[in-house]
């Protein structure tokens, strides 16, 4: 199979073919259909996060099952299905408290001993990316890396289901439960943000302000919900913000990851508000919190997509894009090829695209 080879940071990935194992007894063999090229994969690739390398990036992707495991007992061939990279055990402490997007139990992962999953013609053995890899034309995961849903949904928008919209959504649905009349603040329209604002409009909130330096990104924000938006680089943003909402924000979503925006969360906030940060902040950054301001009952939050329950969400996910509730068409800037994956990481680091999906013949 093809598949995009990062084997340096701040280079550009490579076009390679790849040897792809067979399915352990509890793992999936899935033909890639579409991916979407998200910031946390250029987070890796610029170096910022650490990676084992080779690895080949990618972790936002749908696909059609191929094979199945001999242990595997809920997906056939033929399935269509979402992956996302935080793949749970079902059994332990996190999993069976409905947090499974926490869970770090090894029982999911080969053993060390074992045949790697992916290898290089010349038998190098490549590290799998967030348990996934999902810029190649298949996928082996774990079966827990992945769920069944509708065929009647468009595998190019599902893809993003996996890692933006559940994140954004879910710090609508499981984070913030935001009931309606509440008052959201988004911080950064890119794929997660706009999700995000989406959500709040299906979720019924009052005011849904989107906060972003870029005009274009702040109109499609809009174009999903968006019933206020502001310029990110405002000087007076705050005092805005808090004039429109006769004190501050219910909650307020961080969607960029950095200090400054997640200060800028918890700033926006009204006496007893909520801020979820979603943004990947690099390793030796911190996000500092005047100490008085704690006395106002303010809750400051991190989150993990979305902190979604993955079985029961993503096909709920699904049936309101079918039912006409989620937008997921909007967000999609381009389609590409594989082979553009490296323009699509140049569209992300100007900041002016919104998604870029790969799709697979």
């Amino acid at each position: 199979m093809k598949a995009a080879v990062l084997f340096e940071a701040k280079q550009p990935l490579e076009i390679h073919d790849i040897t792809i194992d067979k399915p352990g007894p509890r793992e999936v063999l899935i033909r890639t259909a579409a991916c979407g090229v998200c910031r946390s994969d250029l987070h890796f690739v610029d170096g910022a996060y650490p990676h084992v390398m080779p690895t080949i990036p990618g972790h936002e992707a749908s696909g059609v099952v191929e094979a199945v495991g001999s242990e595997v007992t809920r997906l056939r061939p033929g399935d269509h299905v979402i992956t996302f990279f935080t793949v749970f055990c079902g059994s332990c402490e996190f999993c069976v408290s409905g947090r499974p997007s926490l869970c770090v139990d090894s029982s999911t992962k080969r053993p060390k001993e074992g045949e790697p999953k992916l290898r290089l013609p010349d038998g190098t053995p490549i590290a799998q990316f967030l348990n996934l890899s999902a810029f190649a034309e298949q996928m082996l995961v774990h079966e827990n890396a992945c769920v069944a849903i509708s065929k009647d949904m468009p595998l190019d928008r599902a893809a993003l289901l996996g890692c933006a919209v559940i994140t954004g959504a879910g710090a609508i649905f499981r984070d913030s439960k935001v009931t309606p009349g509440e008052t959201v603040a988004v911080i950064g329209c890119g794929g997660i943000g706009l999700s995000a604002v989406n959500a709040a409009k299906i979720a019924g909130a009052g005011k849904i302000i989107a906060i972003d330096p870029v005009p274009e990104k702040r109109e499609i924000a809009r174009k999903m919900g968006a019933t206020h938006v502001f310029d990110a680089m405002a000087d007076d943003l705050v005092k805005q913000v808090a004039k429109l909402t006769d004190g501050g924000v219910d909650y307020a979503i961080e969607a960029v990851g950095r200090p400054n925006t997640a200060e800028l969360a918890w700033n926006l906030l009204r006496r007893g508000g909520t801020a979820t940060i979603l943004g990947m902040i690099a390793p030796g950054q911190s996000v500092s919190i005047p100490g008085p301001t704690f006395l106002t009952g303010k809750k400051l939050q991190g989150s993990l997509l979305g902190s979604m329950r993955f079985p029961v969400d993503l096909p709920r996910l699904v049936q309101m894009y079918l039912d006409g509730l989620l937008d997921l068409d909007t967000m999609v800037a381009e389609r590409i090829r594989l082979e553009d994956i490296n323009h699509a990481f140049d569209n992300l680091r100007k900041g002016d695209a919104v998604r870029s999906v790969i799709e697979f013949s």
